[in-house]
């Protein structure tokens, strides 16, 4: 204790004849005063350190309470049939959809093609096959949970349905949306498919059987009509024969993006790009710059969202005609979301690690609570992946060689809270404005969901940026996303926590079944990606460059 009083003394008194030096740098002065312990200094560093870190979130609390006192108080001097003082009013968040809606397709394909091609799977081997296939089924399985939990629930239909923004039915069968489904997976012009679709038509036309009067009408060509379509019905008798109804189907084309295409396209582009190694290297170097580039404008326009829902919230509360209805189905819609983010994370993971490695799941969990904490914080994957792979090795004992492959790879493509929400906030906005999706629209979004989690990047809100693409892929008006905007941003915290969690028992599980891969020939076997290795040593940094990007 007196040892370290006289060596505090000395620090103290040598500061005196030190800062009456005139040779004396301000700098060597400014770092005497720091180890001199200037406690409310740091404090204030601390306290900046966290305002700058947390900026884009305090943003968006700031615009959601903005957005709701301008909206409720417009409401007292506006009618909610005044059109054109809410589209004028709706202009900024008009720009902000625009901005969404723009980023679509650059960051479907940039972002699938990357993920997919980045896959060494000859160097990997099992291991890089395990890795992916957990991911694409818990991502699956949180969809299909987000899924039947909606429809059970139904958020969106509580109260009075909002039918005047509903679209006419489709008259379809079941089978035909399937075979829509199917046939949009392949285009036959990939350009087209970047502004049309194919879909379906049913429609009905008169045919006249020649003949001079009923009696006279070739029966074998009513037999095989009627052999042809259910819908055939004989309408008249004429000279000139008899007019029956039968039912014509063709295949046409819709506006709208063909999501599934694009994405199957480039899921494949990807693969092949993968298996042509150093060949196909250039090709997915540039698709990888473009999808850096993709994300510095997602990263603009997230950080213009504040101002756009400021104003997008306002202009929806002055056209509704009930708020409370809409806040009582906002209610239910966020313990929908919760509901399956609790369930996946606390149920289904667990279990699937049970599984695989017969281990207790929460002393696992326990382990990873730094990070999960870390994740809810910063609503960032990217940002909490050094401190995922830290818990995942010092405190689960986690191979470092499985966690440097498996975990950057989660932080791209593993995002099941992102794909549980978008599936439940989709199928929400279609209850809510009263459209009634079928089997193979559901389907559809089950598809478009995960596929759209694979290419969601690991920033705050980027969830909000992919929303559009589901929403885009059934049909759904991309403006009805302003009802959910106003949680979003809370919303974003949980899903990212279980994103984190749903890598790091990816990575528990993997070394399970890899630990004779590992003990035998990993070492040779597998070879890390240099730009996944630098972002975890600080001497090289192009790994960290890419991070950033992303944050």
């Amino acid at each position: 204790m007196s040892g370290k009083q006289n060596g505090l003394e000395t620090v103290v008194h040598s500061r005196t004849p030190l800062m009456e030096s005139d040779n004396l740098r301000k700098s060597d002065r400014d770092l005497i005063m720091t180890t001199g312990g200037d406690k409310s200094g740091r404090t204030g560093d601390k306290i900046l350190k966290v305002l700058k870190s947390n900026l884009l979130i305090i943003l968006m609390i700031i615009a959601v309470i903005l957005g709701l006192g301008l909206g409720i108080g417009l409401r007292d001097i506006w009618s909610p049939y005044e059109t054109r003082k809410i589209f004028y009013l709706r202009f900024p968040g008009d720009l902000l959809m625009n901005m969404l809606k723009m980023l679509i397709l650059p960051l479907i394909v940039s972002s699938l093609i990357t993920a997919m091609g980045s896959l060494d799977t000859n160097a990997s081997g099992r291991m890089g096959l395990r890795t992916v296939v957990y991911y694409m089924t818990t991502t699956f399985a949180a969809v299909i949970l987000g899924i039947i939990l909606v429809v059970t629930i139904q958020p969106g239909n509580k109260g009075e349905k909002n039918i005047t923004k509903a679209g006419a039915p489709k008259e379809a069968e079941p089978l035909d949306a399937l075979f829509d489904l199917i046939r949009n997976c392949f285009p036959d012009n990939l350009i087209e498919s970047t502004f049309q679709k194919q879909e379906t038509t049913v429609g009905k036309r008169t045919v006249i059987i020649k003949g001079s009067s009923t009696s006279n009408v070739n029966q074998t060509l009513v037999t095989l009509a009627s052999n042809i379509t259910s819908n055939l019905t004989a309408t008249n008798a004429t000279d000139d024969g008899t007019s029956i109804v039968v039912e014509t189907m063709k295949v046409t084309k819709a506006s709208g993006m063909n999501i599934l295409g694009i994405v199957v396209f480039s899921l494949f582009l990807g693969g092949v790009l993968s298996r042509m190694g150093a060949d196909g290297a250039p090709l997915v170097k540039f698709f990888e710059c473009l999808h850096v580039a993709t994300m510095k404008l997602v990263t603009l326009v997230i950080w213009y969202s504040p101002v756009g829902i400021v104003f997008l919230i306002a202009s929806k509360l002055v056209e509704m005609e009930d708020l409370g209805t809409m806040f009582e189905q906002l209610a239910y819609y966020m313990v929908t979301v919760l509901s399956g983010l609790f369930i996946h994370a606390l149920i289904v993971l667990p279990i699937i690690y049970v599984i695989f490695t017969r281990k207790n799941p929460f002393t696992f969990m326990a382990g990873m609570i730094k990070a999960i904490l870390t994740a809810w914080g910063t609503a960032s994957s990217s940002a909490t992946l050094p401190l995922t792979m830290r818990c995942l090795e010092e405190n689960n004992g986690v191979d470092p060689r499985v966690t440097m492959f498996v975990t950057p790879i989660g932080a791209t493509i593993n995002m099941d809270g992102t794909a549980l929400y978008e599936a439940v906030a989709s199928i929400f906005i279609a209850q809510y404005i009263g459209q009634d999706l079928g089997v193979g629209e559901v389907i559809v979004v089950s598809l478009t969901a995960t596929a759209a989690a694979i290419g969601a990047a690991g920033v705050p809100q980027a969830g909000l940026v992919t929303m559009t693409i589901v929403l885009t892929a059934v049909g759904l008006p991309i403006d009805e996303i302003t009802l959910i905007l106003s949680v979003d941003w809370f919303l974003d915290r949980f899903r990212t926590a279980v994103n984190v969690l749903g890598d790091a028992f990816g990575a528990g599980i993997v070394e399970h079944m890899s630990r004779n891969d590992i003990s035998k020939a990993l070492d040779s076997e597998l070879e890390v990606p240099k730009e996944q290795r630098n972002g975890f040593h600080p001497p090289e940094t192009d790994r960290q460059d890419k991070l950033d990007t992303r944050m």
